[in-house]
């Protein structure tokens, strides 16, 4: 038993000796591995790898798409200036027919007869008058009776004009040239002035209207060349802008434009749906950059430029656009070098470098 205590202190002795050189070996070998932090010393995150763009001025036409409707030059809608029974019915749907046609007629025998009456009237009152101009000569009457009988005579021939102006109101005539439309009435039928008998529109001429966004207004000049597009057909239509509304909308703070339409084509209809562009004018330091590099932020817009190794945020104004790329109005410059890269792990101050030369610009 004696001689076993020395023994196990032996053992423990050599076991500790053991442990105390592993741990060191350990601490050395991780120091001596490139890259191993040392005690009190901390890690230090890499820069991040960006593709750049050198923002350089462009010439651009700008150009805006928007949406508008064909219109007739003129439209409207046929009505009777008077009521009564429909005699005679000449609308031919969808036909042309010129000014001052014969579109229907409403009974006017009572006016007829009435216009007789009146013309006989008219007869035995000039002969009356003409007796009173000859006795007044001989002083076979006074002055004042000879006047009675002429004023029968002017009165007689106010109520033909008013009767010949009621038989004109019974003939139905179209105001212009143009197309018919669909009849609503039938003959025989009892019209009144509410009465809508048909439509005539003069689609040889048409007008384009459409509405452009309040910041374009002063843009808009009588006689500015359009072009449009309808379904229906590969056409490009073109029109020069007639006349502007005096005020921007209140409700959609757009200021409607009305075009005269240059061609006169099957396709174009009155009410077709039309595709609008229309050119504002070049700009040849014009600020663009590519679409995908803008970061919508709420109502803003933001992009990421490369300073001094670090990503900048930059809130940016941005004007019209095209299938790749954006114009800037304001937040950059000609010369700004613009980050195109990696745009969902930047942060505004973030250590950057570049990965890849300019790709444009």
């Amino acid at each position: 038993m004696k001689l076993l205590k020395p023994l196990r202190l032996l053992l423990t002795g050599i076991s500790i000796i053991i442990f105390s050189s592993c741990g060191s070996s350990d601490k050395k070998s991780a120091a001596s591995k490139p890259g191993g932090s040392q005690p009190g010393q901390g890690g230090q995150q890499p820069a991040m790898a960006v593709d750049i763009f050198v923002i350089k001025p462009t010439l651009i036409n700008e150009k805006i798409e928007v949406s508008g409707s064909l219109e007739a030059n003129e439209t409207t809608e046929i009505h009777p200036e008077i009521s009564g029974r429909l005699v005679q019915l000449n609308i031919a749907e969808g036909k042309f027919v010129s000014k001052g046609a014969l579109l229907a007629k409403i009974y006017d025998g009572d006016l007829q007869a009435q216009l007789k009456k009146l013309q006989v009237q008219l007869d035995i009152a000039k002969t009356n008058e003409e007796r009173s101009a000859q006795l007044l000569k001989i002083q076979g009457i006074s002055k004042s009776d000879y006047d009675a009988s002429l004023l029968n005579v002017n009165n007689i021939r106010a109520d033909i004009d008013i009767t010949n102006a009621n038989i004109t109101k019974t003939e139905i005539r179209a105001p212009f040239d143009g197309k018919l439309g669909l009849k609503n009435i039938s003959p025989g039928a009892f019209i009144t002035p509410l009465t809508a008998v048909t439509t005539i529109s003069q689609v040889n001429k048409l007008k384009l209207q459409f509405s452009v966004p309040e910041k374009y207004g002063q843009e808009i000049k009588n006689g500015q060349p359009i072009s449009f597009t309808v379904n229906g057909s590969e056409k490009t239509f073109s029109a020069t802008v007639l006349a502007t509304a005096t005020t921007i909308g209140q409700d959609t703070r757009s200021l409607m434009v009305r075009a005269l339409v240059q061609n006169n084509d099957p396709a174009l209809i009155p009410g077709t749906f039309a595709n609008v562009q229309m050119i504002l004018g070049k700009n040849p330091k014009a600020i663009m950059i590519p679409n995908s590099s803008v970061i919508p932020q709420g109502r803003k817009k933001q992009v990421f430029v490369f300073k001094d190794s670090k990503a900048l945020a930059m809130d940016i104004t941005t004007g019209v656009r095209d299938s790749a790329n954006v114009q800037v109005l304001a937040g950059l410059a000609a010369g700004d070098t613009l980050i195109t890269s990696g745009l969902l792990f930047l942060r505004p101050g973030v250590d950057v470098k570049i990965s890849k030369p300019d790709k444009g610009g």
